[in-house]
């Protein structure tokens, strides 16, 4: 799931940029040394204000193309930090009331990518750039779009050019998961603190230290990965990223009550789909098999929640449905999904479901295409060695769960276990 979440915090850049011009012609701080770290309701708060001020504007100014641009941004944004798709509807209204204008465009592109359209976000910042060329936010949404179909090549270009026109914190870290997806680790890690370097708002700092700790939790550097966390919370307090980052480096360290207390309150206020997953396997993997599937049917729900708003997900029901088993429903969704794209991640996808359905050579075939590109991807390597094992290809099935384990024996708190065992069965362990 992990590389569904890189796309929201794409999002969330674009979105923060979007409404810069907004926050800077608000009402200035006067307390010396700065606004305090901002908690996720006060962040509500701030984008409900937000919304309210813009509301008001439109009211006086109906014709006002930029406000309605902005306001469809805002509800974007409302939409990621209260985990509620209803603001999809409204982002997608105020946008049309923007007219056929090039900030409309991005912002039509922004909710296509928040929504898994990729097709349509695409078109959308194609639409974009060529009414703004020199919009680096446009060239931002091209490269989500263009990542997520699989066009390694104009992903990178879209990148490039961005780099070109604004080489701040949304452009480097697009770098960054360009060069994690090829496997180059300090080539990631270097963009990803030129952003930080670049970073001028406590939201993008929170959002770059959460990258670096990510570099580092999939790495298995617990320590520099917890200090990444700890830093972006001191940035910006509460932050749902952050925190589930800190609640992951709490399992990883064997504090699971500590851990599973972080994870109830983090669904509770963001029943975000990763989060109700990772608590639900991490509940499993405990022996709370009842909590956990109450976990499942909210997960359940709340897919079926996006989707009523048009934010399907299907490769993220596949890897779910996959992983508990249900290969009937893996395979529809992740064959859904590759109908419509053909990246890295749905190819994982499809290996999964397919080794679930017990058809592992055509298994195979995908997993080839999800390792094409070089990703150091521990649920990667460790889908191919179950598949491999499945094929009776010991050897090089114990090579691909011990890459999984090395690269990070935390990758999953059900799914680990679940490698270590196999390889010791491989291994003649039992």
């Amino acid at each position: 799931m992990k590389y569904q979440q890189r796309q929201a915090v794409a999002v969330v850049l674009l979105v923060t940029a979007a409404l810069a011009h907004l926050a800077a012609s608000g009402p200035a701080d006067s307390r010396a040394g700065g606004a305090p770290p901002v908690p996720a309701v006060a962040q509500q708060n701030r984008m409900h204000k937000v919304v309210h001020q813009l509301q008001q504007r439109l009211h006086e100014v109906p014709q006002d193309k930029s406000s309605w641009a902005q306001l469809g941004s805002s509800y974007v944004e409302l939409a990621r930090v209260t985990a509620d798709p209803a603001y999809y509807a409204k982002a997608e209204g105020a946008l049309k009331n923007a007219g056929d204008t090039g900030l409309a465009a991005i912002g039509m592109g922004t909710l296509a990518n928040a929504r898994h359209d990729f097709h349509a976000a695409r078109d959308w910042a194609l639409k974009a750039i060529a009414a703004l060329p020199a919009s680096a936010e446009a060239h931002g949404v091209l490269a989500d779009a263009l990542t997520q179909l699989g066009d390694d090549a104009g992903a990178q270009d879209a990148v490039q050019k961005m780099l070109d026109l604004k080489p701040n914190t949304a452009s480097f870290a697009r770098a960054s998961f360009h060069f994690e997806l090829h496997g180059d680790v300090a080539g990631a890690r270097d963009a990803m603190q030129r952003a930080l370097k670049a970073s001028t708002t406590p939201e993008e700092i929170a959002f770059c230290r959460y990258r670096l700790g990510e570099l580092a939790f999939d790495h298995g550097r617990l320590d520099e990965a917890a200090e990444h966390y700890e830093q972006g919370l001191a940035a910006r307090g509460d932050d749902m990223t952050l925190t589930q980052g800190m609640a992951k480096v709490a399992a990883a360290r064997g504090d699971v009550p500590v851990a599973l207390d972080a994870y109830r309150r983090l669904v509770a206020r963001a029943p975000l789909p990763q989060y109700l997953q990772e608590y639900a396997e991490l509940l499993e993997a405990n022996g709370h098999a009842g909590e956990a599937a109450r976990q499942y049917d909210v997960l359940s729900e709340q897919q079926r929640l996006m989707e009523s708003q048009g934010a399907s997900d299907d490769l993220a029901a596949a890897l779910v449905a996959a992983d508990r088993g249900d290969g009937v429903q893996a395979l529809r969704r992740a064959e859904s999904e590759w109908s419509r794209r053909q990246s890295v991640f749905v190819a994982d996808a499809m290996a999964w479901a397919l080794h679930v359905n017990g058809r592992d050579a055509e298994a195979l075939s995908y997993s080839d295409r999800a390792v094409a590109l070089g990703w150091q991807n521990a649920t990667f390597s460790y889908h191919r060695g179950m598949i491999l094992a499945a094929l009776g290809r010991v050897a090089e099935a114990q090579e691909a769960l011990v890459q999984a384990l090395r690269l990070n024996a935390n990758f999953s708190p059900l799914q680990a276990l679940k490698a270590g065992r196999k390889l010791a069965e491989l291994r003649g362990g039992r």
